[in-house]
């Protein structure tokens, strides 16, 4: 059986960051559950230059799902439980705030709140600068119940020479925090 992730890509400037996710997760043959909000369509097409039917057809094996399509089995916690864990990356500070308070507007906010219930790991790739009380009371109380905030904030101790390099070491936090083997970035002292 092949191990599950939901990727999710919300409106957050970041796009790359969700895509490059894709790419790497499809390569090591995870099935994939993808929910991209409306506005994460519209900054995929305005950071990358990638349209849906773009996309979809980079990755056929991806189950794209609606942000709309609430009765997805993803959105019960006796299917969530089955996946390795739930990414929101880029996650706006408006998703944060819905999975903070417990409000769903749309899939999304709901497979964050079962995520958290259910105890599936949850990522939240935070991107914004600089963070307000309010982003930094709701990353405290996603983080108290049990989600990984992990903000969009290279190393450079891996000394990058190209934003790929980057990319690649948020990325590969991000496989860390669901105890992905990867090898995405030099460890630090790696030789």
């Amino acid at each position: 059986m092949l191990e599950k992730v939901v990727l999710c890509i919300t409106g957050a400037s970041g796009a790359v960051y969700g895509y490059r996710l894709l790419q790497v997760l499809t390569s090591m043959n995870l099935s994939i559950d993808l929910v991209v909000s409306s506005s994460g369509w519209v900054v995929l097409w305005q950071e990358l230059g990638l349209r849906k039917e773009e996309l979809l057809k980079e990755f056929p094996s991806v189950n794209q799902v609606s942000e709309k399509d609430i009765a997805n089995p993803i959105a019960s916690g006796s299917r969530l439980i089955e996946y390795r864990g739930v990414v929101i990356a880029p996650c706006s500070m408006s998703t944060l705030a819905h999975i903070a308070h417990g409000t769903n507007q749309n899939l999304i906010h709901r497979v964050g709140e079962v995520a958290l219930k259910e105890r599936v790991p949850l990522l939240l790739l935070v991107r914004e600068a600089p963070y307000s009380q309010v982003h930094l009371e709701n990353m405290l109380k996603v983080s108290k119940a049990g989600a990984i905030v992990l903000p969009a904030s290279p190393g450079f101790y891996h000394r990058p020479h190209t934003l790929q390099e980057l990319v690649d070491f948020v990325v590969g936090k991000v496989l860390d925090s669901l105890r992905i083997k990867h090898n995405l970035y030099k460890r630090w002292k790696e030789e």
